[in-house]
């Protein structure tokens, strides 16, 4: 298993529209990103983007498991 990459917010949504992701919503410097599952829409991921401030490991671990995504599998989108 990897270590979490250090990243920034845009490049995680970056990485998740690669997998089919689409934003549906920002407020403020959150965005809100979903996907077609089917069936019907994931639940929601949320993206705090400041800038290109790296994002804390806590943040990024939480938004990988909204996305329902691995270290590895979110690694090898980067």
């Amino acid at each position: 298993m990897r270590p979490l990459p250090r990243v920034s917010g845009k490049q995680v949504i970056r990485a998740l529209k690669s997998v089919g992701f689409e934003e549906f919503d920002q407020s403020g410097s959150h965005v809100y990103l979903h996907r077609w599952t089917g069936e019907r829409w994931s639940d929601r991921v949320t993206v705090p983007v400041h800038g290109n401030k790296i994002l804390k490991l806590k943040t990024l671990k939480s938004i990988l498991k909204q996305a329902n995504l691995t270290v590895d599998e979110f690694a090898d989108l980067l």
